[in-house]
């Protein structure tokens, strides 16, 4: 939960907060935010709602136009039903409908008689094409005649014949006409005729009006430049539409689908342009009225508005970048001189300065910094000369110990001196000389063959050994010695030299006036898995406690002393602590009367020739 909340926290510090960016990125970006996102809320929000109202308004003046039409055309085919009412009323057509044939000379007579009435009803009117009567028994008179190609008999074959309704009502389809030379379309106002004797329905009658007056009514309908107007019957064919070849024809499918219910509404047609549809359906005529425009161009408006706010958001970030850019260049300039000089810091150097600009925070800044460039150098310089007086003492002192540690003799010609020494004490069967001229000359060939810094500790044991050898010819029973070095720790690394001095020291302080008889031992143990301690203890006179305080502060303080007294012990001391950490090194304790013991701190190094150590070599011992 956690690792997934930091990656959360990382991801809006890296990608929103831009963490890692320069700092005039972020201004830019963020100056650009505060100008694109209240400038996008008020343009998304007015290019809605001008949508919205846009589209409102397209609706209602849709439908407003659309009810002028309907009323137009309801007041405009009511003359036709009036008309049509006069013809079924008049005695032409009464006798027509008693007539059984047309054989006989009195039919022929109703004939023309009505033929001619029907004429006149057309010549009373312009925008009527033809009438037609026509009796169930196959009479026809039409006012075409032969100029009608098309056989009146051929209605009975048609879609809405037999959908006429009954009790004197009338019906208005869309049809076509053929003449000789065109075909013409035109609204058929149809109604059936009943015999005045019986009341029984016997034929049709249908007036073929043109769309020369509809046409006028429908070209003032003015949606838009590309909106079309168009009519569908209760049946869903097309009663009128700009184009004639979809009259009398069958409604696409996806305006089928979506018929509307309700009176007048409008809706957008799912087709390949969108169409924006405003409807009101007709109670009188049953028929539909539609205006369809193409949502491309309703919204023609709306994209002028969307263009408008996107340029009006890209002269503002235009703006504000320029501005932005100006306003950031003049408060990240003295941040990046300031920049520029830190890294000049950080090279070492020192002597630089920044231009301080102007009293702001930045300004300030660079003022601070310059004072603790000017501080820094002061003390580097401080602890340089004070590094150099330290080196210098040093080096003093180091020439010192060594003028001190090289003041002898040189080894190769005290080996070969001593060689002579015992060549001669043979000669004159002086053994104890031989051997102890021997042993010195072992002790010189130990020191010439081995220039490391560490030896085994049973290397240094054997040196030891013949020192220890060469001391028992001197003090001959005054002193004795024991070893205590376990197996385990005879093949670890020790520094080289480390034991001989601490011995000669026992010889050196422990005699004092004590008469009895002394005892060096050398020991060795573990303090901890990782160190080892070499013990070389005495039961002598013991060394005052301010000359152990002496020898302590002075092997503290990695200094001599300057008598040349107890060089040998700090020497060790040093030596151990050079080699391996200021953790290891040299202690001393001792009881006035009782004696010393001087400890030799060292790590567990073995010699790479030999194998490791087990645990049950491990004794802890004080």
């Amino acid at each position: 939960m956690k690792s997934k909340r930091s990656k959360v926290i990382e991801f809006f510090e890296r990608y929103l907060l831009l963490k890692n960016r320069s700092f005039m990125t972020k201004l830019i970006v963020f100056a650009s935010l505060l100008i694109i996102i209240p400038v996008s809320s008020v343009g998304i929000i007015s290019y809605q709602y001008s949508a919205a109202e846009l589209e409102e308004e397209v609706r209602q003046s849709s439908h407003q136009v659309i009810e002028q039409v309907e009323s137009h055309i309801e007041y405009y085919l009511q003359d036709f039903e009036i008309t049509s009412l006069q013809i079924i009323n008049s005695p032409e057509v009464n006798q027509f409908l008693q007539m059984d044939t047309l054989e006989n000379q009195h039919s022929q007579f109703i004939k023309e008689s009505l033929r001619d009435y029907l004429e006149t009803q057309e010549y009373s009117r312009a925008d009527i094409s033809n009438i037609t009567v026509l009796s169930d028994h196959g009479l026809v008179i039409d006012t075409l005649g032969t100029e009608n190609y098309y056989p009146a008999s051929n209605m009975k074959e048609e879609y809405w014949y037999s959908a006429v309704p009954y009790q004197s009502r009338t019906m208005l389809v869309s049809r076509t006409v053929k003449l000789k030379d065109k075909e013409q379309p035109v609204i058929s106002l149809v109604r059936r005729l009943y015999n005045p004797k019986t009341i029984e329905p016997v034929g049709m009658l249908v007036i073929d009006i043109n769309f020369r007056r509809i046409e006028e009514i429908a070209k003032k309908v003015t949606v838009s430049k590309n909106g079309i107007f168009f009519i569908l019957d209760a049946k869903g064919h097309y009663v009128y539409h700009p184009d004639f070849s979809k009259l009398g024809k069958k409604a696409e499918r996806n305006l089928n689908a979506n018929w509307p219910s309700e009176e007048s509404g409008s809706m957008v047609l799912k087709n390949e342009q969108r169409d924006f549809i405003t409807y009101t359906q007709s109670q009188n005529l049953g028929w539909t009225f539609f205006t369809a425009v193409s949502y491309w161009d309703l919204t023609e408006g709306i994209r002028h508005i969307g263009q408008a706010i996107s340029w009006t958001i890209v002269i503002s970030l235009l703006i504000a970048y320029l501005l932005g850019s100006g306003f950031a260049t003049s408060l990240i300039r003295p941040i990046r001189r300031l920049q520029h000089f830190m890294k000049e810091v950080e090279t070492g150097n020192l002597n630089g300065r920044v231009v301080v600009e102007s009293k702001d925070e930045i300004g300030q800044l660079s003022a601070s910094f310059n004072h603790l460039v000017c501080k820094l150098s002061h003390l580097i310089e401080e602890v340089y000369f004070s590094k150099l007086r330290e080196i210098e003492m040093s080096l003093k002192q180091k020439e010192i110990e060594l003028k001190m540690l090289q003041s002898q003799m040189n080894p190769h010609f005290l080996y070969n001196s001593l060689e002579t020494i015992r060549g001669m004490a043979l000669e004159e069967n002086q053994e104890h000389i031989a051997t102890m001229s021997s042993m010195l000359g072992k002790l010189l060939r130990y020191n010439l063959k081995n220039n490391s810094a560490t030896v085994t500790l049973e290397e240094e044991m054997k040196f030891c050994e013949m020192y220890l050898q060469i001391q028992s010819f001197r003090f001959e029973d005054r002193f004795e010695h024991t070893w205590d070095i376990p197996q385990w720790a005879r093949n670890l690394q020790v520094v080289k030299f480390s034991l001989q001095p601490i011995v000669e020291n026992c010889y050196v302080h422990s005699i004092g006036c004590n008469v009895r008889k002394i005892t060096i031992n050398i020991a060795a143990f573990r303090s901890s898995k990782t160190s080892i301690v070499v013990q070389i203890s005495d039961n002598g006179v013991g060394i005052p406690d301010n000359t152990v305080k002496e020898i302590t502060k002075k092997m503290e303080q990695m200094t001599t002393s300057n008598n040349g007294m107890n060089i040998g012990i700090i020497n060790v001391h040093q030596r151990i602590r050079n080699l391996f950490g200021s953790e290891y090194g040299v202690s001393i304790e001792s009881n006035k009367g009782v004696g010393t013991t001087v400890k030799l701190h060292m790590p567990i190094l073995e010699d790479e020739s030999e194998g490791g150590l087990d645990e049950k070599d491990f004794v802890s011992r004080r």
